[in-house]
């Protein structure tokens, strides 16, 4: 639990934090993208596909090197505390939008008496479980995300609650709550800048999903302290329209139009 500790006093210090962010269930993906010196990992089992195997596949290969946060498929203690217990140093849970509902996500996350955490898991039992349970209520960081409109309306009741130490914003979600998808619109910014604001006031960290370095770094200087500067579907999708077909035309060794395979015809439109 070290990673983790350094973390939690890394948010509550409100010190940067550059993360990559994960769909694809692949522990092996993880190891790679860990040579390149990520602050943070976080593994998004809402929407990705990720489960309780590769979970702890990932925390066992970053393990003391980078600390982990899950995105949780839901805000459901089993949710919450299958993650813990895998490995993670940390939690997100997603579409809060009471504060009722961030009590139960901080229950779930925390041993008593901050919480009603339960004790068990390979990792927790593996050893000693008391040096595990100190560690863990020294350093287990509990992150609430603001995703819809309800969720803003809420944010200082939702921050008030104990042993929150992290805001971040499902920046997609909220813009599809607010009508304002893609983004880019007063609405959408003004809702940005109140959650911005409540999180300053209730003295926590705050973050959101940016998915480029640029995103990064130009959120970064507006006050957010945790981005993510890479996204597993982005470097892939990049990298393999960079080796593409349309990149080798008018290479040496490219092939014509007439060599290549004729491309699979599709029986499905994509949902």
């Amino acid at each position: 639990m070290a990673d983790g500790m350094s973390l939690r006093a890394r948010l509550a210090a409100g010190e940067a934090v550059e993360a990559f962010w994960f769909m694809i269930g692949s522990p092996a993906l993880v190891e790679i993208a860990a040579e390149a010196g990520p602050e943070a990992v976080i593994l998004d089992a809402q929407h990705g596909s990720w489960d309780d195997r590769s979970i702890a596949e990932a925390a066992a290969i970053l393990a003391g090197r980078v600390p982990l946060l899950v995105r949780t498929a839901d805000t459901s203690a089993a949710a919450v505390t299958r993650a813990l217990d895998a490995g993670a140093v940390g939690v997100i849970a997603p579409m809060v939008e009471t504060a009722d509902e961030a009590r139960a996500v901080v229950a779930a996350a925390r041993f008593p008496p901050e919480g009603r955490r339960s004790g068990g898991g390979v990792r927790p039992l593996k050893g000693d479980f008391a040096a595990y349970l100190d560690a863990a209520r020294a350093g287990t960081v509990v992150g609430v995300m603001a995703e819809t409109a309800k969720a803003v309306e809420n944010i200082d009741a939702i921050l008030a609650v104990p042993g929150i130490d992290l805001l971040f914003v499902g920046t997609g979600d909220l813009a599809l709550s607010l009508g304002t998808f893609p983004h880019e619109r007063p609405e959408y910014a003004a809702a940005l800048a109140t959650l911005r604001a409540a999180a300053a006031r209730a003295g926590l960290a705050c973050g959101l999903y940016t998915g480029t370095l640029a995103e990064a770094r130009r959120r970064r200087a507006e006050g957010w302290a945790v981005t993510v500067s890479a996204s597993d579907l982005g470097v892939l999708a990049a990298g393999f329209a960079a080796a593409g077909p349309a990149q080798r035309d008018g290479a040496t060794g490219s092939r014509t139009a007439s060599s290549r395979p004729a491309a699979r015809r599709r029986t499905s439109s994509r949902s």
